[in-house]
């Protein structure tokens, strides 16, 4: 049984590209493919989730408890939990544990919230 090949009815479209047009096409396809799930992500996340962000953070899960916690009651999971402690860390000058550290005993939320709510960062 012979195969019925069309590929090169299939690739009309791409035979004239040069391979730098062919690499910018590739990465463009695949940014449509990859931006609905960048999307929910934006919009969809959980304590869980947050959780898991600062353990790999290098956060013990005494830390990063109520650091999520925290971020529940100021309802700011959306932004990332990860990117709150940087950002009060930057906001603070120091190095992230130690931010995250003050945020788990609940100091800086007023700081942070301040910051994070006035628009997406």
């Amino acid at each position: 049984m012979k195969r019925q090949d069309d590929y090169e009815n299939r690739r009309q479209h791409l035979k004239d590209l040069t391979d730098e047009q062919l690499y910018e096409r590739f990465w463009s396809l695949t940014e449509q493919i990859v931006k609905p799930l960048v999307d929910l992500s934006y919009t969809h996340t959980s304590p869980a989730i947050e959780r898991s962000v600062l353990l790999r953070m290098g956060f013990s899960s005494l830390e990063a408890k109520p650091i999520v916690d925290y971020g529940t009651k100021w309802n700011l999971l959306g932004k990332g939990i990860g990117n709150v402690v940087l950002t009060y860390g930057k906001l603070k000058n120091k190095d992230y544990l130690e931010a995250g550290k003050e945020l788990a005993s609940g100091i800086g939320w007023d700081l942070i919230v301040e910051n994070m709510k006035g628009g997406d960062k």
